[in-house]
C-alpha cells in the first residue's frame, strides 16, 4: 500500500468515500494550517471538511454536520514503513 491518501474520505460507513482500512491506519487532517481532529469527511480538490455542528442529530441519529471551505492537507499518522512492507 502507499501513502498515496484519496481525494476525498470520509468516516462514514455508508459514505461511498468511506476506507475503513485506510481510517484503521489513521489520518490527520491539517485545514488552514491547524491540526483538526473532529473531521467527519474531506475533500481535498474541492477544498472543503464537514465536520459536526455541536452535539446535534438529525432524525437518523447522525451528528448533524456543516461544510467549511479552506486548504485541506491530509496525512498519514501511521506511515508504512518500507523495511516492513516486505
Amino acid at each position: 500500500m502507499t501513502d498515496q491518501l484519496p481525494d476525498r474520505l470520509s468516516v462514514d460507513p455508508k459514505s461511498p468515500y468511506h476506507d475503513a482500512d485506510l481510517l484503521a491506519r489513521g489520518v490527520g487532517i491539517r485545514f488552514n494550517g491547524e491540526e483538526r481532529t473532529t473531521v467527519e469527511e474531506y475533500c481535498v480538490s474541492e477544498g472543503w471538511i464537514r465536520v459536526a455542528a455541536g452535539r446535534s442529530l438529525d432524525r437518523r441519529g447522525q451528528p448533524i454536520t456543516i461544510k467549511v471551505k479552506g486548504m485541506v492537507e491530509p496525512y498519514l499518522l501511521n506511515p508504512v514503513d518500507p523495511a516492513k512492507a516486505d
